[in-house]
């Protein structure tokens, strides 16, 4: 039963709420035996005023749309009426903080024929930070992310975490926390379940879209760095700048935002306390409970003038 579920989850199956231990699905599912489902990866927090909050639902239920229609499975549900299920699921299993996984799915079918009907389930549990939260040692994976035009890579579509799941475990099989992949033309792409950035001379760089799911946290990032006036670009990385850059960092939802510690044996240059990773990472965990930001302080506004008319 693993510690996803007990006797008393529930979980929500076309639109009812019924107990996990009871939930049924055709073994003869295209899903099942092909891969061809879609899914999302969801957070909620109980925030600083003491509700439970979906971070960003909308955004995730608009992807897990996309996502379907862009592999062809027939698609029937509005935000709305997902987002008020899966609130209605973390109340009905008392959660608060918590990860939610919407799953959509395919009917009994054993050819490769179009289907004229799809289903979908939304499960909860409580989950810590998917790679923990002390710092990670990386390597480059022998794997590379599936090509472009092989798959429709900006679908999270549940086949493609088969090279997710080769590449995690040869990094653990090899004494690692966790891989890196790189695209078919040696670039850096991602990590087996998020997004990478790093660091040098004070801005963050990240992967050009192309090769990678553009994740919602990763978008977040972006938010973050605007907001806190963090310098950062868009471009094709090789594993070598990666090697002399100064701090790098993975996110997701499920991972979070957690530093590492090296990459292919090579420590980074700067302490993870003292990166620029390090400040988004708390402002991360500020804007997923609702913490707002300090307003700020007169005194330091005056101290920055005087500051300024003293160097003049």
């Amino acid at each position: 039963m693993a510690n996803y579920y007990n006797e008393n989850t529930i979980l929500y199956l076309n639109g009812e709420y019924i107990k996990a231990a009871d939930a049924k699905m055709d073994l003869y599912s295209q899903s099942l035996h092909y891969g061809y489902s879609v899914f999302e990866g969801i957070r909620s927090y109980k925030t600083i005023n003491g509700d439970t909050k979906i971070f960003k639902a909308r955004e995730h239920f608009e992807r897990l749309y996309n996502s379907a229609i862009a592999v062809n499975l027939p698609y029937r549900w509005t935000v709305e009426e997902l987002t008020a299920a899966t609130y209605e699921i973390l109340e009905r299993n008392k959660l608060e903080d918590a990860y939610i996984r919407p799953v959509v799915f395919a009917p009994a079918n054993m050819s490769f024929a179009q289907n004229a009907e799809s289903y979908i389930t939304i499960q909860a549990w409580e989950m810590q930070p998917f790679l923990g939260e002390k710092l990670l040692r990386v390597m480059t994976s022998s794997f590379q992310r599936p090509n472009p035009k092989a798959f429709m890579i900006q679908a999270k579509a549940a086949g493609h975490y088969v090279n997710s799941i080769l590449a995690s475990q040869e990094a653990k099989a090899k004494g690692y926390d966790e891989a890196l992949l790189t695209d078919m033309n040696g670039y850096v792409a991602e990590g087996p379940g998020a997004n990478m950035f790093y660091e040098k001379a004070g801005q963050l760089f990240t992967p050009s879209p192309g090769h990678i799911l553009p994740g919602i946290t990763r978008e977040t990032v972006f938010e973050i760095c605007k907001e806190l006036d963090i310098p950062l670009g868009e471009k094709l990385v090789t594993t070598d700048e990666l090697k002399d850059a100064d701090a790098a960092f993975f996110c997701g939802t499920a991972a979070e935002i957690i530093g590492w510690e090296s990459f292919d044996d090579i420590p980074f240059k700067k302490n993870w306390n003292d990166s620029v990773g390090k400040r988004v990472q708390e402002a991360y965990k500020d804007k997923v409970i609702e913490k707002k930001p300090l307003p700020p302080n007169p005194k330091d506004e005056l101290t920055k003038t005087l500051i300024v008319e003293e160097l003049y």
